[in-house]
């Protein structure tokens, strides 16, 4: 019975350990954007949707950010019409810029885009998960904070 008690106490501690280590399965993370939480969804309106979470104990030393997600791969920029899309602009303070205040993670959920040419699902989730398709940059005017490529996508289809 002693030992059973040991055993499961040992297994305990090396899953504790190993989800500190690997950051898996703890609700603070370090990561300034939480890469688990961030996705492209292709909504059943056949249009993208980017959505993230952004760490804001990261940026306590700044009070105000801008986002920017930079579309690099040529044919989703073509399906999308953008290369650049820069969250902020149509919000907040003077038209630009968000603020970090608030819960200590902040959802961002940009407007769905709509698609100008189709593009097959699997074309698309490759394009996100395996080539670099999407970057998601933290900045102000003098720094970037922190910049992730987005390697999540999901579909309402």
């Amino acid at each position: 019975m002693r030992r059973s008690i040991k055993m499961v106490f040992v297994l305990i501690s090396m899953f504790l350990i190993g989800t500190t280590l690997t950051g898996c399965g703890l609700p603070l993370s370090k990561e300034l954007i939480v890469n688990r939480y961030a996705d492209a969804l292709l909504t059943k309106n056949n249009e993208l949707q980017f959505r993230f979470r952004i760490n804001n104990e990261i940026l306590d030393r700044q009070e105000l950010y801008k986002v920017k997600v930079t579309i690099h791969d040529d044919q989703l920029a073509a399906a999308i019409g953008k290369r650049e899309i820069i969250y902020g602009e149509d919000q907040v303070l003077n038209g630009e810029y968000l603020e970090v205040k608030g819960k200590s993670e902040k959802y961002i959920f940009m407007d769905p885009l709509p698609l100008k040419e189709d593009l097959h699902i699997q074309d698309l989730q490759t394009m996100i998960e395996k080539n670099n398709a999407v970057s998601i940059e933290i900045y102000n005017n003098q720094e970037v904070f922190g910049r992730v490529y987005l390697t999540n996508f999901s579909s309402e289809l």
